[in-house]
């Protein structure tokens, strides 16, 4: 069997884009827990330019960047596919896991570009369940932390950011998404705790 380990950690919806990824596939894995502030030397070692997580190791070979390894995981793995097997498919959940991922990085920067994004992907997931494909794929998965992570920081926060009536849709996706995933994602509760330990004293000092 391939020797596959997964540095990440278990909060992070990133890691989690990776460990949903291999549960999918059924790949046998051990998920080693980094400490970002004592960054492992197997972390600095397999990711000497970013040290970020997550990283995979595959037969000792790291791959670095959630995204990269997603499509490293549905090329290298037999089991269900993650990207779409059609062309046209496949190039358009590349164009929206790129979209995706530019205006994330652009939120954290303007509330104005976050809303904007969810306009567009409220827009797109109209008379939709999933974002390409008749199944969830390469972009919900992509798509996690606007799920269960945003309702999360949402309630630790207590500035409710998305709601049914602005956007429709895209609320139902994400609903569909908690429910139909469930064994997938971490426990809320645990999320809850973790990121109120993390969130709550910065409030406290603005």
């Amino acid at each position: 069997m391939a020797d596959v380990k997964l540095l990440g950690l278990w909060y992070s919806p990133f890691s989690h884009r990776v460990e949903w990824a291999l549960k999918i596939k059924g790949v046998k894995y051990e998920f080693i827990e980094e400490d970002l502030q004592n960054k492992s030397p197997l972390l600095l070692e397999s990711n000497p330019i970013h040290k970020k997580i997550p990283v995979l190791i595959h037969n000792g070979k790291p791959i670095c960047e959630s995204i990269v390894i997603l499509e490293y995981i549905d090329e290298a793995f037999e089991g269900p596919s993650i990207l779409p097997k059609d062309p046209y498919d496949r190039a358009l959940a590349r164009f929206w896991v790129k979209f995706f991922e530019d205006k994330e990085r652009s939120k954290r920067k303007l509330k104005r570009k976050f809303f904007e994004m969810l306009r567009i992907l409220d827009n797109e997931l109209k008379d939709k369940k999933y974002f390409v494909g008749d199944k969830f794929g390469f972009v919900d998965i992509v798509a996690n932390s606007g799920a269960l992570w945003l309702g999360v920081l949402e309630e630790v926060s207590g500035v409710v950011l998305v709601t049914s009536e602005k956007f429709p849709n895209f609320c139902a996706w994400r609903d569909e998404y908690c429910i139909q995933n469930k064994e997938y994602l971490p426990s809320r509760d645990e999320l809850l705790v973790r990121y109120q330990a993390y969130i709550q004293p910065v409030i406290a000092s603005k």
